[in-house]
């Protein structure tokens, strides 16, 4: 096995604890390949995110949902686009997000692809009393109000309380995104208790 090292510029990595300003440092180009390469390695669970918007119904599937805190229920999504559905998303004031299973793989590809059409009538969904979207699937609900939003580079980081959770009958396997390709987790993938 080969092991390579980078080192990185001072002020790529904050060791101070004080905040820092991303900086464009000379190796900007090689860094940002490998950050890329780095976590298209590390496998993220899959959802959707719906809202309600001026023109209706949007959503996105998005593998950037992190639990933050469970006293109170917290997580965090962020969003790279600034048009279209992710920016009514950054504008709503509550959210669902929908947390994926294997038998909801075609819904996190509808929603991935900016070309494909939500919210039809083929499609089943549900408005919660607060008008967000509830999409008929096989994992947890979980419905959100925004707490805050911080510009993180290109993104947008969101922070949400979680104040309604909507349970599935029975829950599914996680449906995992890695190495750009929706993967399952099961019995055939445990290694340890």
């Amino acid at each position: 096995m080969t092991v390579q090292t980078r080192h990185f510029p001072a002020g790529a990595i904050g060791n101070s604890g004080e905040p820092s300003e991303p900086s464009a440092a000379p190796g900007a180009p090689q860094l940002t390949s490998d950050f890329k390469a780095a976590f298209g390695g590390h496998p993220a669970g899959v959802a959707v995110i719906t809202a309600d918007s001026p023109t209706g119904p949007v959503g996105i599937t998005a593998s950037s949902v992190a639990s933050v805190s469970a006293e109170p229920p917290l997580l965090a999504f962020s969003l790279a686009a600034q048009s279209g559905s992710a920016a009514a998303l950054a504008a709503a004031q509550t959210v669902v997000v929908h947390l994926l299973t294997t038998a909801d793989l075609e819904l996190a590809q509808i929603f991935a692809d900016s070309r494909s059409e939500r919210f039809t009538g083929s499609m089943d969904w549900t408005r919660l009393p607060g008008g967000e979207p509830l999409l008929s699937h096989n994992g947890f609900a979980l419905r959100c109000k925004i707490l805050s939003r911080t510009p993180a580079g290109g993104s947008l980081l969101l922070a949400a309380e979680v104040v309604e959770i909507i349970t599935p009958e029975a829950a599914g396997g996680p449906l995992v995104y890695h190495s750009r390709s929706f993967h399952v987790l099961g019995g055939h993938s445990l290694l340890s208790r």
